[in-house]
């Protein structure tokens, strides 16, 4: 040690390395409880090419829903704030109910977890997904093409963490369950019956909420198109 340098104390009555008990017993932290904790919600918008479009989708919209969502409908899409079952339950009823019309019904669906800047979102930091991720919905016979954008949204830059990493786990998911058709310019094609296609996207985007606070998944479905290939 040079014999030059200051000698610098530090006062008892200013320097606390530990906090006590009491002090710990003190700090209030908030464990995220229920959906809304989480900020867990979707947004969805339904377009139907028929003349009658504006009945089918009210009369859709209108399905008897569990107490728990939250729906609200604006100019662009519907909103839905609940738990993600119950979501996914709301969503199956609807576009169903839409497609069965026969008409060409194109569905756009964005779904969301674990937002930091979600305005009724509240989350202590790596806050993730603890409940299980197998969901099971009835068949509808209804065939559909979708495309299926997944975006675990980590912002941890001192760990090897790739985002990649937890895309191709949910890929690998998709074909497990048989509902995927081919990887495409910034998308996962799904083709299946919309029963299954409406799970894999659900439980793909749970499944990477195990790992990842921030999730968000987009999709497009086509239903009943002409044009449809299969």
């Amino acid at each position: 040690m040079n014999s030059n340098q200051p000698n610098i104390t530090f006062p008892n009555s200013e320097l606390k390395l530990t906090p006590t008990t009491q002090e710990i017993n003190q700090i209030d932290i908030k464990v995220p409880s229920t959906p809304q904790d989480f900020g867990v919600g979707a947004r969805f918008t339904v377009n139907v090419m028929s003349d009658d479009y504006i009945s089918i989708i009210l009369d859709a919209l209108a399905s008897p829903t569990p107490k728990e969502l939250k729906i609200q409908t604006d100019a662009v899409s519907t909103l839905i704030k609940g738990s993600e079952r119950n979501i996914l339950d709301y969503l199956y009823t609807v576009i169903t109910k839409i497609a069965a019309s026969g008409h060409h019904v194109s569905a756009t669906i964005l779904l969301s977890r674990g937002c930091p800047g979600e305005i009724t979102c509240q989350l202590p930091n790596r806050s993730l997904a603890t409940h299980s991720t197998n969901i099971s919905l009835e068949k509808t016979g209804i065939t559909v093409l979708a495309q299926w954008s997944l975006y675990p949204l980590f912002d941890d830059r001192q760990t090897a963490f790739s985002h990649m990493d937890d895309i191709y786990r949910a890929i690998d998911f998709a074909k497990d369950k048989g509902t995927y058709h081919r990887s495409t310019h910034f998308v996962t094609e799904l083709k299946g019956d919309l029963a299954q296609v409406l799970e894999t996207i659900a439980m793909g985007w749970m499944l990477v909420g195990q790992t990842v606070q921030h999730v968000t998944s987009h999709t497009t479905l086509s239903i009943n198109s002409p044009t449809m290939a299969f």
